[in-house]
């Protein structure tokens, strides 16, 4: 049995990057696997790639594929409803999908279209992944929301993201509220915090960047039932580095210890 046997797993974002390498771990690991992304073709190319790899044993398919657009909630709300019309639940929801822009600078001289669709993909995004996920995982008996964040949230960065750094605060805020709230219906919720941007390898005490099967790991840990009593974290997947910031000037910054931290 997997680590993740019985489990129907919702990622999105998974026609690519983490999400694609969270998926073929999941199911890797036992999980059924819905694949949602906004490129479909994508999605379809990682559910081909489970297929192969993985296949289904029982009369459900291993995995399916799904284009959405997780800034509209029209979208999500139908995603959700395919994936429990298939699988008959859902108690894995991974809000993966998210995006940084070129364009995001500073207060000044950021376009507010640009504010705007990055908060529509990552902060409202996650929004309707916990609106449809939660009812879905209370059918369901409880289970597992993880939300995918970044340690500018938490440090801020030297150069300039603005809207991406707002909308993370954003999701590691949610995330805690949703914890709380949800704690006693057996309905957890995590925040998996990582970066991988080429300005900040200097700063990495391991001088290099996670790869995605590195968070991938720590997605699988936070959607088992090895950590069912893990709910309201950040889970800091960073090589260190925001145990100890290196400045842009070279010199270490001591940070306070997260309380929540929690690691592999």
């Amino acid at each position: 049995m997997g680590r993740l046997s019985n489990k129907v797993a919702f990622i999105t974002g998974a026609g690519s990057g983490i999400g694609l390498e969270t998926a073929l771990l999941f199911a890797k690991e036992g999980a059924k696997v819905v694949a949602a992304d906004v490129n479909g073709a994508a999605a379809e190319a990682t559910v081909a790639r489970i297929a192969a790899s993985f296949p289904s044993t029982d009369s459900k398919p291993a995995a399916i594929a799904l284009a959405v657009d997780v800034s509209k909630e029209a979208a999500v709300k139908a995603a959700f409803d395919e994936a429990e019309r298939v699988f008959g639940f859902v108690n894995v929801v991974f809000n993966n999908a998210g995006i940084m822009h070129g364009q995001d600078d500073n207060a000044e001289t950021t376009p507010e279209h640009i504010w705007d669709l990055t908060m529509n993909i990552n902060v409202k995004g996650v929004w309707w992944g916990c609106k449809y996920g939660i009812p879905a995982l209370r059918r369901a008996g409880g289970g597992s929301i993880i939300n995918t964040a970044s340690f500018v949230a938490l440090l801020g960065a030297a150069t300039p993201q603005l809207a991406y750094t707002a909308s993370k605060g954003a999701v590691l805020a949610m995330t805690r509220e949703l914890a709380v709230i949800h704690a006693r219906e057996n309905i957890r919720f995590n925040a998996s915090v990582q970066e991988k941007k080429e300005r900040r390898l200097v700063h990495n005490p391991m001088g290099r960047f996670g790869e995605a099967i590195e968070q991938a790991y720590a997605v699988v840990y936070l959607a088992s039932d090895e950590s069912t009593y893990v709910t309201g974290t950040e889970f800091m997947v960073d090589g260190g580095l925001t145990a100890a910031y290196v400045t842009p000037t070279g010199n270490t910054t001591s940070l306070p210890v997260f309380k929540n931290f929690s690691g592999i």
